[in-house]
């Protein structure tokens, strides 16, 4: 397994009832496929995992792997802020075949200390033999993983990769000086992928390339290529959707974005909701100008 490139944080699709639309998750995995994503990321934020039960969860995981059937790799989402339960989810995915690497982010809620946060991941790690994907996201979990706790777990063998999500390029420039040469380092925010490409960077785990698989991919492959010009053009084409999809929570936007474009239905688990129908309208605007949806 090789990760590098762009790999979709892929949403999960519901129907009117609340269940799982298995077509629409079934069809949107071929179609990522097919536009030559490079990884794709089953059960991520953006896959509204805490919203999914235990069975819910594998399910999504084992269809997303049966889909792709091997024509990419699959990084597992399993995360928990009890890291008791974080070491279970770890193990009951890493059992799955199909499944290349897990993602796993900080504790959330607790707010732990970077020792608290080297245990936490070290225990996962050492529970199975995955490779691991660590997955900083302060924004979410109100607790940052700093380099130097980084550079510690990027020396245990099997944590492979950052998704780096701290929204801090200081930070992140620092990352590349605290791990060793061969640890992949991912943007976890779309419109800081060049900036993390350039520093060093493997790719981007990316909410955008639910919408636009082929142009994020092509995107991230130029710039890992040193070809700019072709990275920046994409850039600057789709930037005003990167951040679109940012204007309420996450994966709100996306999905009506998905919804508008008639990959799936527009629905939601709570607490999360469709979108207010002001930003909505927005979020529309930025899209038919991205020409993402037609008119």
């Amino acid at each position: 397994m090789k990760l590098r490139g762009c790999g979709t944080a892929i949403v999960t699709p519901f129907n009117a009832d609340g269940s799982i639309d298995e077509a629409a998750l079934r069809s949107l995995v071929a179609w990522q496929v097919e536009s030559k994503i490079d990884f794709l990321v089953p059960c991520g934020t953006t896959g509204e995992t805490p919203a999914l039960s235990k069975d819910e969860w594998l399910r999504v995981i084992e269809v997303t792997i049966e889909v792709a059937a091997g024509r990419v790799p699959i990084v597992a989402g399993a995360t928990s802020n009890c890291t008791q339960e974080a070491v279970e989810k770890a193990k009951t995915v890493a059992k799955i075949r199909g499944v290349d690497a897990i993602l796993t982010a900080n504790p959330y809620y607790n707010k732990p200390t970077q020792e608290g946060q080297f245990q936490h991941f070290k225990a996962i790690a050492e529970a199975v033999e995955k490779a691991i994907v660590i997955y900083n996201v302060p924004g979410r979990t109100a607790a940052n993983l700093e380099p130097a706790t980084l550079g510690r777990l990027a020396r245990i063998p099997n944590i492979i990769a950052v998704k780096e999500a701290c929204g801090n390029i200081s930070q992140i420039a620092d990352v590349f000086n605290a791990v060793p040469d061969d640890f992949l380092v991912f943007s976890g925010d779309d419109a800081i992928t060049l900036p993390v490409i350039a520093l060093g960077g493997a790719g981007i785990v990316s909410v955008a390339s639910n919408e636009i698989p082929k142009e994020m991919a092509e995107m991230a492959r130029a710039a890992l290529a040193n070809d700019w010009t072709t990275a920046r053009k994409l850039h600057r084409k789709y930037l005003p959707l990167m951040q679109a999809n940012f204007i309420e929570s996450n994966p709100m936007p996306v999905k009506a974005v998905l919804a508008m474009m008639g990959r799936i239905k527009d629905n939601y688990r709570l607490p999360m909701l469709p979108m207010k129908a002001d930003t909505r309208a927005k979020l529309e605007k930025v899209a038919r100008e991205c020409g993402v949806v037609s008119d």
